[in-house]
């Protein structure tokens, strides 16, 4: 059985086994192809998927440095905060001293306004009442001279006599009234 061999002496192509040809053209192309994509291609697609591994892992890199950055900003910040607590805790402390001591510091003062007021009143009281008493000797001793000139029917109108009468009449009334 031969497929090459046909009626009349001719040779018939079989369709399943080509050529040889055929086989010797194909073979250069797939050389020559195959040499074209190892020469450019293959090397350009190389260099491609090189670049992008490269900006994948330096965004990768560059995101870790940046996620570390910002954690190592965080921590910094968290210790600003704690300090900044820190602090307002202390002024508020020393504000609360301060406060206080001002606090003590006007009672001092108006305690000791107030001992003055309450001074100068019996200061002024005192004077007053001096006043008063003076004032009463005098009309009580003019009353009294009045009518012990009624009474005895003489006339007291020797003021040393007088006032002395009403000093002894007062003083006598004094310690009267002190027992």
């Amino acid at each position: 059985m031969y497929f090459f061999a046909a009626e009349g002496g001719e040779t018939t192509h079989n369709p399943i086994l080509p050529l040889w040809q055929e086989i010797v053209v194909g073979g250069i192309a797939f050389i020559i192809l195959c040499f074209v994509l190892m020469k450019f291609v293959f090397p350009r697609m190389e260099q491609t998927f090189q670049a992008r591994v490269d900006a994948i892992e330096g965004g990768i890199k560059r995101a870790e440095a940046a996620q570390a950055e910002a954690n190592q900003l965080l921590e910094q910040y968290r210790a600003q905060l704690a300090e900044a607590r820190t602090d307002a805790a202390k002024i508020r402390d020393d504000a609360r001293a301060d406060a206080e001591g001002i606090r003590q510091d006007i009672l001092a003062k108006a305690r000791e306004e107030a001992d003055r007021v309450i001074q100068a009143g019996k200061d002024q009281l005192a004077a007053e009442r001096a006043t008063i008493v003076r004032e009463l000797r005098t009309e009580v001793g003019t009353i009294a001279v009045d009518l012990a000139s009624k009474i005895v029917g003489e006339s007291l109108a020797d003021e040393a006599r007088r006032k002395g009468t009403v000093d002894r009449f007062l003083s006598s009334l004094e310690s009267t009234g002190a027992r």
